[in-house]
């Protein structure tokens, strides 16, 4: 590469810095092997490559590549340029998939070049790379190479997905929502959850339940404003054979099902006035008859309800009972809408890809400015609308890397640069643990040792930075805010292993 084009290449990098606050690659290791039959042009590009730390090893000689490796796990993706024949590169091609079929493959060619060898349907071939190189181009190929490995990734290496995963987030909102959970969820007292639809108000639901001693029964929702009026309450009660017009046998209502259990009354503000009064007895009692039966049941069945409609004007309105209200509203809970949460974006997109690779439904990564330009978004869905859109952008761009135009044209934000490294600092950049004055750590009386008790803490934060990295060392260093040799060299001192990662909760 001329100096003129590297300097092509240095002013795409500055230009991207600039936008996104500090370049984030990954460092040193794994390396990324360069086979060009044309040694200027492979120099020049492992140049480029280590301007941009990353470990390259350059093979001249299509016919004795393997030469240059050790071991094809150390190698995150192979480049590969002219061989003296298309021959040679059809043989060369096969022996990187003989190697490892699922070591990711670019071409190297010229800009609207066209291939004149033969591709085995089976090359894990990712796409190509134009020549001379860009720093867009380049880096977002790394990067999908980064996703395609971890993706194929030994399913038994990796960590299950949580449960809970819309509860993800750091943002005081959401560490309040999982206080107020801890607290009232080993008792039996009724839960009202309020917030806008797509908030993630089941979710809490189910941490209520997972989290009580009644975890081991049933948990049963029940959307109380898709079933109609009329219907409701055989769903809820069951019936009696008989009972009505299409009752030919008797059927349990979700209040059996869930006996035990807990029964999760979602949209509990559609419910009619008729329901309401029935289900107030049924609190108020603890029991409850079929539809065509005098028989009583006992419910020995927690309640927990939500809704996203102002339940307060519902009740001035005449369309809700305010002693059901009061009934269902001894421990409210709020969850925030998205717009409220911004910091959170990042973390919940992590999560929302991590679930589809889980699913094996493909994979995707954004770019810090696409990220960047969704919190300036208003999110009106709320997670279930992030989420949605993080699966369409996964169908569109495969194992791909999705920057601010890819983005449907609603979700794109003009942003200065120096509004988005303001927002890259606040909203992407590891934050430091916060002591509230009033939880100040005591020194005991006793003393302690220091330099123990700081190395206990560090093994804690490694481990639980694996654990959301999967394992992934290099997305963990940039959780912890450290280089990635930094964080093997600390592996190395504590003992640990990718492993040894705290459980998730």
């Amino acid at each position: 590469m001329t100096s003129e084009l590297f300097s092509e290449f240095r002013d795409d990098l500055n230009s991207q810095t600039r936008l996104m606050g500090e370049t984030q690659v990954p460092v040193n290791e794994p390396k990324v092997l360069v086979i060009e039959a044309d040694a200027e042009r492979g120099r020049e590009l492992t140049s480029v490559l280590r301007f941009i730390n990353r470990e390259p090893e350059l093979a001249t000689d299509c016919g004795s590549w393997k030469a240059s490796i050790e071991d094809a796990s150390d190698i995150l993706a192979v480049l590969v340029g002219s061989c003296k024949s298309d021959k040679a590169l059809q043989k060369l091609l096969k022996e990187v998939h003989d190697l490892d079929e699922h070591l990711p493959i670019f071409l190297l060619s010229e800009k609207n070049k066209e291939l004149t060898v033969a591709i085995e349907p089976s090359s894990c071939i990712l796409g190509r790379v134009e020549m001379p190189v860009h720093y867009t181009q380049l880096t977002s190929a790394l990067h999908q190479a980064e996703v395609y490995r971890e993706t194929q990734a030994d399913g038994a290496h990796q960590r299950p997905v949580d449960l809970f995963r819309s509860l993800v987030g750091t943002s005081r909102a959401v560490q309040l929502v999982r206080k107020m959970i801890q607290q009232v969820a080993n008792s039996d007292a009724n839960v009202l959850i309020l917030g806008e639809s797509g908030t993630g108000k089941e979710v809490v639901a189910r941490n209520l339940h997972y989290y009580s001693k009644r975890r081991d029964e049933a948990f049963v929702p029940v959307n109380c404003g898709a079933i109609p009026a009329d219907l409701l309450e055989s769903e809820l009660f069951g019936h009696e054979k008989g009972a009505f017009t299409g009752a030919i046998s008797s059927r349990q209502g979700r209040f059996e099902l869930a006996e035990g259990g807990t029964l999760f009354l979602d949209e509990i503000g559609d419910m009619s006035l008729n329901m309401q009064v029935k289900l107030l007895r049924v609190l108020q009692e603890r029991t409850f008859e079929r539809v065509g039966s005098n028989k009583s049941i006992k419910a020995d069945v927690r309640i927990i309800a939500a809704t996203h409609r102002n339940l307060e004007e519902a009740i001035t309105e005449g369309s809700f009972r305010e002693d059901l209200f009061y009934r269902l509203n001894v421990f409210p809970i709020e969850m925030p809408p998205l717009r409220e949460r911004v910091e959170d974006i990042p973390l919940l997109v992590n999560e929302l890809i991590r679930r589809i690779e889980h699913e094996k439904r493909g994979s995707v990564r954004l770019t810090q400015a696409s990220i960047l330009s969704l919190c300036q978004y208003n999110w009106p869905g709320n997670v279930r609308e992030l989420a949605n859109l993080v699966e369409r952008l996964a169908i569109l761009y495969p194992f791909g890397v999705v920057d601010t135009g890819d983005l449907p044209e609603k979700f794109q934000t003009d942003v200065s640069n120096a509004e988005s490294v303001r927002l890259s600092e606040e909203l992407l950049t590891p934050q430091p643990v916060q002591y509230q004055l009033d939880n100040e750590p005591r020194l005991p009386r006793g003393g302690l040792d220091l330099k123990e008790h700081l190395s206990n803490l560090e093994v804690g934060f490694i481990r639980q930075a694996l654990s959301d990295a999967n394992g992934v060392v290099a997305q963990a260093a940039k959780r912890l805010g450290m280089r990635r040799t930094t964080l093997v060299e600390k592996l190395r001192k504590y003992g640990l292993q990718r492993s040894d990662s705290a459980p998730g909760v």
